[in-house]
């Protein structure tokens, strides 16, 4: 055989080799991101409220905007869960509750974290049947995920009241167990975590000082609240941001490459229940990978402006109009001081503030003398009773512009001809208030009720003036907030920068 037909012979050989290679690579890459995809458990979208807050519109044609992402920690014991959380099986809770807004120039993000025990609105929810709750006032957040009484929870349910309590739209909803915790820790080889002293208690013993963690031990760290501070939700909260904080720090440290990302992707799927959006592995990195560039200085962790609340004991109330204005500022993807940023940035700064003033609604006001904070607290529930897009989202809007602070959307219904005003007597002269915004209106006695449902007809005629759906601070916002001009002292006291030391305040009380 000549040289020629040997090297001819070798470069066939290799040739065939080499496909056969790219070919078996190819194969058991399909085959893992089919196993991920089949770990991953998605919820029904079909438990989405019908009117929500608008999507963000894009500064210019391609360009990026904002996204919103609610994390939530479930204490679900189901599914294996009590061996590493202990206790008994049952309805899980969202004892975490982050809402991550991450910036249209996705170098900056926000992470704010909700109270369990905040007090709020919780709006018309899906029950496995098929059939919607009525809205429920005064009801602590985590109750939201516990609707319907299902092992997997309500995540939903969680979304449509945060969507409601915020006016930002959510974009993704991700729920975490403890197995997930445990996993996701171990394929990052650990967490470097501070424990403030040593803890003994409910079954979690933990060493004080610097450390890395994952698996229980990781678990533990993120359930304890007794043995610190003041054994408050606040505290663990403060634990759990910096918690967060290490962990964007080691994946950082290890890249944003497939090799990385992948075996995470694999711990996470097998724990993770998610939207629809996000229900592949691929989608999961991709929404990893579009974060990179994000420096861990610029990702700040927020907890609400809250207190102790003055209508239940051991609750929370948040703080108005403080949170009213952090609201505002992630609606307008500004930074916490009032800042535009990357492509949504406004040339003329945060002084340019087209709804300083608030947008005014024409008619009669349905205020002949001042209402009382008392009476503008009153929970108001507003219904599309047409079923034409973003018809409750004004009719809310054109609530709130009146100084009305707890109003919420009901599920659209469909079919009513005139506009309806229901209230419990003790309401009575709020509703009679309301009425003329809405010309044409009835009022409607219904003893029992929560508050006061306004549930709108074909008769209602959103003014020009009111803000329509897709227009900043439409329909949820609170108009009379103005923007700031730094870093409000109550945001700024609940803030921590994701690249704080690690055993920096820790605990409260």
């Amino acid at each position: 055989m000549s040289s020629s037909s040997r090297r001819r012979r070798v470069i066939r050989t290799v040739i065939g080799l080499a496909a056969v290679l790219v070919l078996s690579v190819a194969g058991a890459g399909a085959w893992f991101y089919h196993r991920l995809d089949t770990n991953i458990t998605t919820f029904d979208a079909g438990g989405v409220a019908t009117e929500r807050p608008p999507a963000p519109v894009p500064a210019a044609p391609g360009a990026s905007v904002p996204v919103n992402v609610l994390l939530l920690g479930s204490d679900t014991r189901n599914d294996g869960n009590a061996d590493l959380g202990g206790g008994d099986e049952g309805v899980g809770h969202s004892d975490t509750a982050i809402l991550l807004h991450v910036y249209a120039d996705r170098r900056h993000a926000v992470g704010v974290s909700i109270p369990r025990d905040t007090l709020v609105t919780i709006p018309s929810c899906r029950l496995p049947s098929g059939d919607w709750t009525k809205p429920r006032t005064n009801q602590m957040f985590n109750e939201a995920f516990t609707i319907g009484e299902s092992a997997q929870g309500n995540p939903a349910c969680t979304q449509n009241t945060v969507e409601a309590l915020t006016g930002l739209r959510m974009d993704h909803t991700i729920v975490v167990d403890f197995k997930g915790v445990a996993a996701m820790t171990e394929a990052i080889n650990g967490v470097d975590v501070c424990v403030p002293n040593d803890v003994n208690s409910h079954n979690i013993k933990l060493k004080k000082g610097l450390q890395k963690i994952a698996g229980q031990p990781a678990v533990d760290y993120l359930r304890a609240r007794y043995g610190f501070g003041d054994n408050s939700d606040i505290g663990r909260m403060k634990r759990q941001q910096a918690f967060l904080s290490s962990m964007i720090r080691k994946i950082q440290s290890q890249g944003f490459s497939l090799p990385t990302l992948l075996p995470l992707a694999d711990a996470a799927t097998r724990s993770l229940t998610v939207d629809e959006g996000l229900g592949t592995a691929m989608k999961l990195v991709d929404f990893a990978q579009s974060m990179q560039q994000i420096k861990l200085s610029d990702i700040t962790f927020v907890t609400a402006p809250w207190r102790f609340s003055t209508v239940q004991t051991g609750r929370i109330d948040l703080v108005h109009p403080d949170v009213d204005t952090l609201w505002r500022l992630l609606r307008e993807d500004r930074t916490l001081d009032g800042q535009a940023t990357g492509e949504l940035a406004d040339p003329a700064g945060p002084s340019a503030d087209p709804g300083a003033a608030g947008p005014t609604t024409a008619g009669p006001s349905p205020t002949a003398t001042p209402l009382t904070a008392e009476q503008l607290a009153t929970p108001v529930t507003v219904v599309n009773g047409v079923g034409t897009d973003g018809l409750a989202g004004r009719g809310s809007a054109a609530i709130r512009a009146q100084g009305f602070q707890n109003v919420s959307l009901g599920q659209t219904t469909g079919g009513r001809l005139s506009t309806e005003i229901a209230y419990d007597p003790l309401f009575k002269a709020v509703a009679e208030q309301l009425a003329p915004l809405f010309p044409g209106s009835r009022t409607v006695e219904e003893p029992g009720s929560e508050g006061i449902t306004v549930t709108l007809g074909r008769d209602y005629r959103p003014t020009a003036a009111a803000p329509s759906p897709g227009t900043p601070g439409a329909p949820f916002a609170a108009p009379t907030v103005p923007l700031p001009t730094g870093v409000p002292s109550a945001i700024a006291e609940n803030s921590r920068s994701a690249d704080s030391a690690p055993c920096s305040d820790l605990t409260f009380g």
